[in-house]
C-alpha cells in the first residue's frame, strides 16, 4: 500500500494512465514530477528548521530550492512534452538570477500563471508550499471565501466528500493544496449563488467528476465525487479528465485556475 500522498498520488497516475490512453502522455509526466516533489520535500523536512517559517508573501529563503531547480529542469527536458521541454533547456541554460527572479515571483504572485515557466516554476514549488502550508496552523473552522487561506490563490479543484447521507463540497487551492469547506450550490469565481445560473455537467467515462460551470461569470471548476470513486486521487483524477476541460472550453466556459501542468 502506498506510504506517503506521493506515493498514492503515483498509484492512482498508473491506473488511469492505463485506463485513459488520451491521458496517459501526461499522467506518465506527471508520476516523473510527483517522484521528484517527493524527494524535495523529504530534503525540506531534513533541513528545515523547525522554528522558522515563510508565508507566501516573503521572498523564498531556502537555499535547497535553488540548489534543486536545475536537477528539475533537466528532468523536464528529458521527460516533458515538446512544450515544456524547450522552456525547460531554454531556462536551464541560463543565469541562476534567473531562476531565483522566477521562482520569486512565483512564489508571492497569486494571480493565475500564463507562460510555461511559470507553471513549472509553480510545479516546482509546490511541495516547498505543501510543507510550509503544513506547518502553519492555519485555523479553518468558519473560514467560508473562494480564495486559499494560505497563499490567496483561487482553487484549482472541488472535492466531494461523502457527509451523512450526502456529501460535503470542498475546495483545493490550484498551489499549496490546501482544502477548505465551501457551500455546495455557490460559484467560487464570483460568488453566484442562483441555481439557474450554476448547470452541472457529467460525462459518462468519468461519472465521478462534475464539471461545475457559472453562467454568470462563464468559469468552471472541476469536482471530484468520492462518494461516487472512493478509489480516487482527487489532484490526479482531475488531471486524467482533459475530455471535460476541451468540453467545457468548447462551450465558453474558462477554468478558474489552471493545474499545474498548464490545463
Amino acid at each position: 500500500m502506498p506510504k506517503t500522498l506521493w506515493q498514492q498520488r503515483i498509484r492512482r497516475a498508473e491506473q488511469l494512465a492505463a485506463q485513459h490512453p488520451f491521458a496517459a502522455e501526461m499522467l506518465r509526466f506527471y508520476i516523473h514530477i510527483a517522484c521528484f516533489q517527493e524527494s524535495l520535500y523529504q530534503r525540506l523536512e531534513q533541513a528545515s528548521d523547525k522554528k522558522s517559517s515563510v508565508s507566501p508573501s516573503e521572498s523564498l529563503k531556502s537555499p535547497e530550492l535553488l540548489r534543486s531547480f536545475p536537477a528539475f529542469l533537466s528532468l523536464v527536458e528529458e521527460k516533458a512534452p515538446a512544450q515544456f521541454s524547450k522552456v525547460a533547456q531554454r531556462l536551464r541554460n541560463s543565469p541562476s538570477s534567473v531562476w531565483s527572479e522566477l521562482l520569486n515571483h512565483s512564489w508571492t504572485a497569486a494571480t493565475e500563471p500564463e507562460v510555461p515557466e511559470e507553471f513549472l516554476a509553480l510545479a516546482f514549488l509546490q511541495p516547498y508550499a505543501e510543507f510550509i502550508r503544513s506547518r502553519a496552523g492555519l485555523q479553518l473552522e468558519g473560514y467560508t471565501y473562494s480564495l486559499c487561506p494560505f497563499c490567496n490563490r483561487k482553487p484549482g479543484l472541488g472535492v466531494l466528500r461523502p457527509l451523512g447521507d450526502g456529501a460535503r463540497r470542498n475546495l483545493v487551492c490550484g498551489f499549496c493544496l490546501c482544502e477548505w469547506e465551501f457551500r455546495r450550490i455557490v460559484c467560487a469565481g464570483c460568488g453566484q449563488e442562483d441555481q439557474a445560473k450554476l448547470p452541472v455537467y457529467t460525462a459518462e467515462q468519468f461519472p465521478h467528476i462534475r464539471v461545475e460551470c457559472c453562467d454568470a461569470c462563464q468559469s468552471y471548476i472541476k469536482s471530484v465525487d468520492l462518494a461516487k470513486n472512493g478509489l480516487a486521487d482527487p489532484l490526479v483524477d482531475e488531471l486524467a479528465s482533459v475530455p471535460l476541460d476541451l468540453w467545457a472550453q468548447e462551450h465558453g466556459y474558462a477554468k478558474l485556475r489552471p493545474n499545474l501542468l498548464g490545463m
